[in-house]
């Protein structure tokens, strides 16, 4: 019986993991299948308060694991695929099954696809999510960006390290991402946008070789040369397991009031699990500590 689990290891359960062990909870965070979250798959973090010089995901998800099993957290390395939240204890199935006092939800949210023909068939042979763990491959190829957001063009900027030529396809007019960051695109002689249009097919047979586009206001069709297609057009909140059990909104994220309470008692959410707006690591963290906060206020009401 665990006093607290911290479902999730992005920032959110990292820095709840922190102040659960800092409060003598003795937390046990289940990591799920890639510890770290998104943020261990960027190359710079640049806005970290803390770190002036910046530095990149791995780390920052390295230095926050080390500091929470400095005062106590306890880390398993498993994927939940049931969740048992009719009353105390929880009851969690992975790879074994774990039963805790409360439970603080940090799964976050996943990578859209686009869903169109060829996407799925070249994953790893072009298609990609994750720049970080792709651009290397790309040296002096062309690319294409999908997006509008600051995660769009922070990737986007990272693959001209790489490639010879990078075009951002966006569905609108106008960008989504911060004024920094679209400066820094603009002036980026490497990176190039193509407006108001999106992918119909990704083609290719053994690697990607070209997208097809269309523009939504003309309604124009046309085939562009392309080595590689990186996808950000948003999120898919985590939260499969949790569907008929916890409060959720039409696109699945977890309903919480402003002390990340969830509509069981026992049960909190942090981070992109529920929140949709802000995808920001420093964010995420905010919210791991208030939901740790309050999950030691639940466990001593309880005494």
């Amino acid at each position: 019986m665990e006093n607290v689990i911290v479902l999730g290891s992005g920032p959110a359960g990292l820095t709840a993991a922190l102040y659960a062990a800092r409060a003598n909870l003795n937390p046990l965070v289940i990591t799920g299948p890639d510890l770290g979250g998104q943020i261990a798959t960027t190359t710079d973090v640049e806005n970290f308060p803390g770190f002036p010089d910046g530095l990149t995901g791995p780390e920052l998800t390295e230095y926050m694991q080390k500091q929470a099993e400095r005062f106590g957290a306890r880390f398993e390395f498993d994927t939940v695929t049931s969740a048992d939240l009719t009353q105390p204890p929880f009851k969690l199935v992975g790879n074994v099954e774990y039963e805790a006092r409360s439970l603080i939800i940090t799964t976050g949210a996943s990578p859209r696809k686009l869903g169109v023909p060829g996407e799925k068939e070249l994953v790893g042979r072009g298609v990609s999510y994750c720049a970080t763990c792709d651009g290397f491959f790309f040296k002096t190829k062309e690319l294409m960006v999908v997006g509008g957001g600051d995660s769009a063009l922070q990737e986007g900027l990272f693959l001209t390290k790489f490639a010879s030529k990078v075009q951002v396809v966006h569905r609108r007019e106008a960008l989504r991402a911060g004024y920094v960051l679209q400066e820094r695109a603009r002036k980026n002689e490497k990176l190039s946008f193509i407006w108001n249009s999106v992918i119909l097919q990704v083609l290719g047979d053994k690697a990607v070789k070209a997208v097809r586009l269309k523009n939504i206001q003309t309604g124009e069709e046309s085939e562009k040369p392309v080595d590689g297609v990186f996808v950000y057009i948003g999120h898919i909140p985590n939260t499969d397991i949790f569907k008929g059990k916890l409060a959720m909104d039409e696109e699945g994220y977890l309903i919480v009031d402003g002390k990340l309470h969830t509509n069981i008692p026992g049960v909190f959410a942090a981070g992109e699990v529920h929140d949709k707006w802000f995808r920001q690591a420093i964010v995420s963290s905010g919210y791991g500590c208030m939901a740790a906060m309050e999950t030691e206020k639940y466990l001593a009401s309880l005494e």
